[in-house]
């Protein structure tokens, strides 16, 4: 399995009538969840009883699988006035499976690990995150998926196992020591890769790459965003935005979080609640004194998108790794990517008119010097 304290490389076979058995064999491991169909158009993670409601070939879920690791909403710890105690509340959290991720999600949760995992670790975070196993799945981008631009499109790792769809079945990379144990666990259901199956990988992965809606250069977009601060694009988009947060309560990568102290009736005791915050919320700046560090939807809208667009330095990606969702589940129909390019340049009403006397002139930040000066 290691080979001079690194893990070998390894790649099976799952033949296609094989398909349900391995998923059945998954529950052994724990909780099984994946993508299943809620509605017409949506999808979703939920627990799985009967494996053949699985959806293999879906868009993008409601919810990323960071909801596995980092709850919407949970119990923190438990206190009492009257005793000055508290006592902390970490679940007893069972191992689980989260069957059908994709690349794009993969590299969610490598950002989310590099937030909640490494300097400051985050206990509850943590647990949830050595309990799970991660299986991911080859998909297909629609004309909302951009993650060949973020470079996210494909995971090196980040995953137990990983399958690659094939003609008559799934090409199997193992990503772990646990990914491993598991297909040793089934090898009966396993077969070798032969030269035919690699080759059919290649042209799924060369087929999937033309399918993109866009082949841009978008390394200098975190730039361009903050020379362009005065862009009449701001003005415009934030304009039609509901300020609803559903961009970011969909988003993979979104990890603010608000802290609430919830009283019993008894005016004793209680508890302390974490739970998703939005940005795009007024009440995300508002701090003592009523003071707002941004007081205007305008400004809570750049903000994500200079968020978003900021670099993950451990992993040297975007804090957007391409999804879609925001754009997709926006109810305002606002277009995350489309924005992006008018601020690139890339579309033919990119550029605002020449600045003259009567226009005010842009420059760094707002506008204004350090003085207040305009630039």
């Amino acid at each position: 399995m290691y080979i001079n304290g690194v893990m070998e490389l390894r790649y099976v076979k799952l033949p296609k009538e094989n398909t349900y058995a391995f998923l059945e064999s998954l529950k052994d491991w724990g909780v099984l969840y994946a993508p299943v169909k809620i509605s017409e158009k949506f999808y979703d993670f939920r627990e799985i009883d009967d494996v053949r409601k699985i959806e293999f070939r879906y868009n993008r879920t409601i919810m990323p699988p960071k909801k596995f690791f980092f709850l919407p909403k949970e119990k923190i710890f438990e206190f009492s006035i009257s005793k000055a105690d508290y006592n902390e509340v970490i679940e007893n959290v069972e191992s689980f499976i989260v069957f059908g991720v994709h690349a794009c999600d993969i590299f969610g949760l490598k950002i989310m690990d590099t937030i909640y995992l490494d300097e400051l670790p985050d206990k509850y975070y943590r647990v949830r995150r050595e309990k799970g196993i991660i299986i991911g799945i080859s998909c297909v981008p629609d004309e909302y998926c951009f993650c060949n631009l973020r470079e996210t499109d494909f995971a090196d790792d980040g995953f137990d196992l990983f399958l690659h769809e094939l003609p008559d079945g799934w090409l199997v990379r193992v990503g772990t020591p646990t990914g491993h144990i598991i297909v040793d666990k089934n090898i009966k259901l396993f077969e070798e890769v032969t030269t035919q199956d690699v080759c059919e990988f290649r042209e799924f992965e060369n087929k999937k790459h033309q399918m993109f809606k866009y082949h841009e250069d978008w390394g200098n977009l975190r730039y361009l965003l903050e020379m362009e601060m005065e862009h009449p694009m701001w003005n415009e988009q934030s304009e039609l935005c509901l300020a609803c947060g559903n961009c970011n309560l969909t988003c993979p990568t979104c990890r603010c979080y608000e802290v609430q102290d919830i009283p019993n009736l008894d005016g004793d005791t209680g508890a302390r609640i974490r739970r998703w915050d939005s940005c795009q919320l007024r009440s995300h700046g508002l701090v003592a004194g009523n003071h707002n560090f941004r007081p205007t939807k305008k400004s809570r809208f750049m903000n994500r998108y200079l968020c978003k667009n900021s670099y993950n330095e451990k992993l040297g990606i975007s804090y957007c790794v391409g999804c879609g969702r925001c754009t997709y589940f926006c109810p305002a129909e606002i277009s995350f990517v489309e924005n992006l390019r008018t601020i690139l340049g890339l579309k033919e009403d990119s550029c605002p008119p020449e600045i003259t006397e009567e226009m005010p002139k842009r420059g760094f930040a707002y506008g204004t010097s350090t003085g207040g000066e305009e630039l």
